[in-house]
């Protein structure tokens, strides 16, 4: 579940436009946006995605940031049903699939496409899973935009005491510090 919800952020700050640690951030475009959301999503060195899977990938980011924000806003309705539309474009259910370990054994893991079901449709069914598993399950406080001032990058809390507000310590860093400087004055 971590793992989707680490990817589900990291093809939202990929893949859309905004500002990231109080500068504007302009998505990549093109083969750029593809290598990047290769090594997002930990795929091998070297793998290329075609140029529809880099398409749906980026749609797929705009719609989970579209989530994010309305769970940011406090509007819980408006995420679900933008997470009902992505889970419902892209067929998502759950299927067992046995990976290979190096003991021989096999382990089974759960994904939420089918086996003929392309990399970027796989990715945004499980992404969109994921975050539809943290909001139906009451935890919809651990998803978030960074609270710091010019980012809009997003996160998900994995923390013991969920109380995340950034999207890394940069940001966490940058925010403390105008305090600081605020403070001093006074």
């Amino acid at each position: 579940m971590q793992v989707l919800l680490a990817s589900a952020a990291a093809l939202v700050n990929i893949a859309t436009d905004g500002a990231a640690r109080g500068r504007p951030y302009r998505a990549p475009r093109g083969g750029e946006l593809g290598a990047a959301l290769a090594e997002a999503l930990g795929l091998p060195a070297g793998q290329v995605l075609a140029e529809g899977e880099i398409a749906r990938l980026g749609r797929t980011a705009g719609a989970l940031r579209e989530v994010f924000e309305a769970l940011a806003g406090g509007r819980t309705d408006d995420a679900a049903e933008a997470l009902n539309a992505l889970l419902d474009a892209n067929g998502a259910r759950p299927q067992l699939d046995k990976f290979e370990t190096e003991g021989g054994t096999g382990e089974w893991r759960v994904h939420f496409h089918g086996r003929d079901d392309s990399f970027a449709v796989g990715w945004s069914a499980g992404c969109a899973t994921g975050v539809a598993m943290v909001l139906g399950g009451g935890l919809a406080g651990r998803l978030g935009v960074c609270a710091a001032t010019g980012c809009d990058r997003v996160y998900a809390d994995a923390s013991r005491n969920a109380a995340r507000q950034f999207c890394s310590t940069a940001c966490q860093n940058r925010t403390k510090a105008a305090a600081f400087r605020a403070r001093q004055a006074r």
